[in-house]
């Protein structure tokens, strides 16, 4: 076991022949598998496809028979003779009546002479007349035709043909023949009112013979059935009807033309099953294992040829795997080169179609690697650039003077109380901008610094501006870039509201927007065109040395930090006022990992 480890973890050539063989073996298994199925399966398809044929034979003689009697039906509805009998007949003369219906009668007589398949024509009048293709038969007083159910089902369907189940035909006195019947009710010449009800009755013994002559193996049968679910032919009747057997009638006629499978008592039946337009369904039943007598046989050929097969793939399985070494090993000596770090080898593309796209996805994903450390270090630079820009916004040498100078006034003016004020703040200002030297910091000291900013300006510009800032109390342990604000309000100050006539307003909030946050500054001063946003935003060095402000700085730091799906926004209407949209994902702000990162 020992031996066979080492050699499958040393030897490609023994892991590849390994691999093949156990290929070879599962798939020879499974095409043994498969074939073996598909012979059966086409022997079943065959029986079905005979079953088929022999279900569309039979239905096609059976509506033979159907259309026959259809049309021996049209035959007598378009009959003068029989539409002046049901509708004047009553009102004949005596001698005339009885000519009229002689008439009939021996028409009726003349079809059936050809017809050997049918037992009688009959018409029932709604007056009360009754005729017969055979002169001197009497009715049967005790089942009168209106009380039977083809009768009835005629009456109901106004005209259309209709086609009964087997069953005993008891009208006629002392005949009980086993017929089928097409009953259909006559009417006049407008269409508007029947007449009476015409009859035709098939000799059930011309499909009885028909289906008994069937062949579908030793104990394959047709049975019919009608729209209702009742047995029309089975071979098998009378055990059906004591229970003794069963059918799937309920699946026979969920289907419309098709078949299923059933189990029972561990033999599969099969149905076959053709709807013959006319409401019956024509069943095929044939049993599974009839199909394949030769089982055992198939399955030791399929075994000694897959056995053939198994062999002759463990033998190409070792040539494969001999020829794939060689350019497998070469291929691993460059990558042995490149976990050295030399990344600017390139594999040699091969003859083996294989190989050479391996070797041609590695050479290119070197390239790509390449351009992904080079594009690190460039992104980096980028990044040290606007830290760098970011402290000198911090730190601005004219605020700071400006400031210092405005301390010395209202020292010199006695005024302690506003020397005070502008001291903490500007100490405020200048704490909060430090933030420990982490670049993200909570929005509350964002907040602190740009208040501790405005207050200074406030106090410096007294007559000129004023500022509000609200955000929701549940956001200050938010994280956000520092010094993010004050850029924005300088410029909102400097450009917005300094060239403004009267006293000027900013306004900061910061709200929750969904998955993200929203910090707005806005002012009423003198408004930007487009352009000028355009320039703000995507200014070069030059253009900021020229605004004062680096806010193009401060939507590059949020997209270096965030990503491409936040930044800085301007809307602005001139001579209305400006609004600077800053939006950074909800990041929370975790004191107790904060806590034990300065720890550590």
């Amino acid at each position: 076991m020992k031996i066979w480890r080492q050699v499958k973890i040393k030897s490609i050539q023994s892991r590849i022949a390994g691999t093949f063989v156990m290929l070879v073996l599962l798939t020879a298994l499974l095409l043994i598998f498969i074939s073996y199925r598909l012979s059966e399966s086409a022997v079943r398809e065959t029986a079905e496809s005979y079953t088929t044929e022999l279900i569309n034979q039979v239905n096609a003689n059976i509506q033979t028979y159907i259309t026959g009697m259809k049309d021996i039906s049209l035959t007598a509805m378009n009959n003068p003779d029989v539409r002046d009998y049901l509708t004047y007949g009553k009102s004949l003369p005596p001698e005339d009546l009885s000519a009229l219906e002689y008439k009939i009668s021996e028409y009726f007589h003349s079809i059936l002479v050809s017809r050997k398949d049918i037992t009688s024509v009959n018409i029932f009048g709604y007056n009360g007349s009754f005729i017969s293709d055979r002169r001197g038969v009497q009715l049967n007083p005790n089942s009168p035709p209106s009380e039977q159910f083809w009768y009835k089902q005629a009456q109901e369907a106004s005209g259309q043909v209709v086609i009964s189940s087997s069953h005993v035909q008891p009208v006629i006195k002392d005949e009980y023949q086993w017929v089928v019947s097409l009953s259909r009710e006559l009417r006049g010449i407008d269409r508007s009112q029947g007449l009476g009800i015409l009859l035709i009755d098939l000799n059930f013994k011309v499909i009885n013979d028909m289906l008994n002559q069937l062949d579908l193996g030793s104990r394959g049968y047709v049975f019919v059935v009608d729209r209702e679910g009742n047995i029309v032919y089975h071979p098998q009747q009378q055990l059906l009807y004591s229970n003794l057997k069963t059918e799937e009638i309920d699946r026979v006629m969920k289907e419309t033309t098709g078949g299923f499978v059933t189990e029972e008592g561990g033999v599969s039946r099969i149905y076959t099953i053709q709807d013959s337009g006319f409401g019956w369904k024509i069943v095929g039943v044939f049993y599974e294992n009839e199909l394949v007598d030769n089982k055992k046989q198939m399955k030791l050929s399929f075994a000694v040829a897959g056995l053939f097969c198994i062999a002759v793939g463990v033998m190409i399985s070792y040539l494969i795997s001999r020829n794939l070494t060689r350019p497998i090993k070469r291929l691993q000596e460059n990558m042995n080169e490149v976990e050295k770090g030399n990344f600017d080898i390139r594999v040699p593309v091969g003859h083996s179609k294989e190989i050479s796209s391996l070797a041609r996805s590695f050479n290119l994903m070197m390239m790509k690697i390449k351009e992904l450390m080079h594009q690190i270090v460039v992104e980096q630079e980028v990044k040290r650039k606007s830290e760098l820009n970011a402290l000198q916004a911090q730190i601005n040498p004219h605020f700071l003077y400006n400031t210092l100078d405005s301390i010395i006034w209202m020292a010199e003016s006695k005024k302690h109380d506003e020397v005070i004020l502008m001291t903490s703040a500007l100490a405020k200002l200048f704490r909060a901008s430090l933030s420990k030297g982490q670049e993200l910091i909570p929005i509350a000291t964002e907040i602190e610094h740009i208040t501790s900013y405005l207050k200074i300006q406030e106090m410096r510009y007294q007559d000129k501006m004023g500022y509000t800032v609200q955000f929701d109390p549940s956001l200050k342990r938010y994280m956000t870039l520092k010094v993010l604000l004050q850029p924005l309000v300088e410029n909102a100050i400097y450009h917005g509201i300094k060239n403004k006539q009267g006293r000027g307003m900013i306004r900061i909030y910061v709200s929750r927007v969904g998955d993200d946050i929203e910090l707005r500054v806005i002012d009423d001063g003198i408004g930007m065109d487009e352009e000028t946003i355009r320039t703000i935003l995507y200014s070069t060095e030059t253009q900021e040395s020229k605004m004062g402000v680096g806010i193009a700085n401060v939507h590059q730091r949020i997209q270096l930090y965030f990503g491409m799906n936040y930044g800085l926004s301007y809307k602005s209407v001139v001579n209305e006022g400006t609004t600077a949209i800053v939006t950074i994902p909800a990041i929370y702000f975790d004191e107790k990992k904060e806590s034990e990162e300065e720890s550590a």
